[in-house]
């Protein structure tokens, strides 16, 4: 199972050493612009289709303030700008990308 061994906020970025070797870089801004919740990504209505939020950013937006581990799977990220809502599951952390050149490559 896909476990995080490290993690390290450095300047604008986030450093993540995976379990299996592998090392990622996010752009703190790249993370809080595809946060994945609800807030942001939009719900469906009652009829299904999905309703979209404007979502307005501004600087303090693309500041981690913290983050923590929910259960053995995701990162919840909190921002300055106080939005704190979206759970970032391992496996979406990895398909967002940010595969940097650690080892395991």
């Amino acid at each position: 199972m896909l476990a995080i061994e490290n993690i390290v906020v450095v300047g604008k970025e986030l450093a993540i050493a995976w379990s299996d070797g592998k090392e990622s870089y996010f752009d703190i801004e790249t993370l809080r612009r595809g946060c994945p919740c609800a807030s942001c990504q939009g719900e469906p209505d009652a009829m299904g289709r999905v309703i979209k939020p404007k979502v307005t950013y501004n600087e303090r937006s693309f500041l981690l303030r913290r983050y923590q581990t929910v259960g053995g799977y995701a990162l919840q990220l909190y921002f300055a700008d106080g939005h704190g809502t979206g759970i970032y599951s391992f496996s979406y952390l990895r398909q967002l990308g940010g595969l940097g050149a650690g080892k395991g490559l």
